[in-house]
């Protein structure tokens, strides 16, 4: 528009030089020519607009909004509008009690009451878009700050509101994911009614008072505890159901050898024994007795 500005300016002031400066009068006509070319050429240099990848333009004219949309490369357009331009890729919001971690400065973290009226701190991120043919609405109804508009407030609102339904400790432990799923269903609600699609929600961190931190510990220190002895008590009982066998053992073995040998059988395992023995023996057997003499060889 600035050269369409300029070849207007430049056609009107010509026309009085020429009556003044006489010198040029022979040049009105070219000079005019060569600004209505200037106009025009700023006329069809506005009428053009280019969209950078990932974004998504909607076009403002003496504050109407105009439904169409330009999508990403070079548009055709009134060359009257303005443009603002919205980004189509994903985006995420932060919301931490780490210093400079979230998108605010400080300490941004989200301090909820549990069912148990406890204060629970909450670290988030949203990761959210926009719905492309929602930018006019979106441009009409909430304006370009929609971050501050709708999405933090939204995302604080909703969780401290879902927050209530669990104790303290299940939010630590074992509801975190009912929890983390039922928040986004009722942010992600919310968020479709404006134009922006929640593509993730996520508790990065939840932060539990010091006492209740500590009791925590101490109870999981005590089954730990309970689980060691358990496994202590366990091996005992199998060392005494061992030695319980091996007892049992030893008694079924004497028994059997004090009624099922024979005396021939005894002299037999005696032979056997001595003869196997590395140290020379003479062995001489008692045909009367029954039992034999043992003569060491050496």
């Amino acid at each position: 528009m600035v050269l369409f500005i300029l070849g207007i300016i430049i056609f009107l002031v010509v026309g009085s030089l020429a009556n003044t400066f006489l010198a040029i009068k022979p040049l009105v006509g070219k000079v005019r020519i060569a600004a209505v070319l200037l106009a025009i050429l700023g006329i069809a240099t506005a009428s053009i607009r280019q969209i950078e990848p990932g974004e998504i333009g909607v076009q403002k004219l003496f504050g109407k909004v105009d439904s169409h949309i330009l999508e990403s490369g070079l548009n055709v357009m009134n060359p009257l509008a303005q443009v603002v331009t919205f980004s189509s890729r994903t985006q995420n919001y932060t919301m931490s009690g780490v210093h400079d971690e979230g998108n605010q400065s400080g300490d941004d973290a989200i301090r909820v009451l549990s069912a148990d009226g406890l204060e629970v701190i909450i670290d988030l991120t949203v990761l959210y878009k926009i719905v492309p043919n929602e930018a006019p609405q979106i441009l009409q109804q909430i304006g370009t700050d929609y971050i501050n508009t709708i999405v933090r407030p939204i995302c604080r609102t909703k969780i401290r509101d879902n927050a209530v339904y669990y104790d303290a400790v299940a939010l630590y432990s074992t509801k975190r994911d009912e929890f983390q799923s039922r928040i986004f269903k009722t942010i992600e609600s919310d968020f479709q009614k404006r134009g922006l699609i929640l593509e993730q929600l996520l508790v990065r961190n939840i932060t539990l008072p010091p006492s209740v931190k500590q009791s925590i510990e101490s109870k999981i220190n005590a089954e730990q505890d309970a689980q060691k002895m358990t496994f202590v008590l366990q091996k005992e009982r199998q060392e005494a159901e061992r030695k319980r066998v091996e007892a049992q053992g030893i008694a079924d073995y004497q028994k059997i050898l004090s009624t099922g040998l024979s005396d021939k059988q005894l002299q037999y395992e005696m032979i056997k024994a001595i003869a196997t023995s590395p140290n020379a023996k003479l062995i001489i057997m008692d045909s009367k007795k029954g039992s034999p003499i043992i003569v060491d060889g050496k």
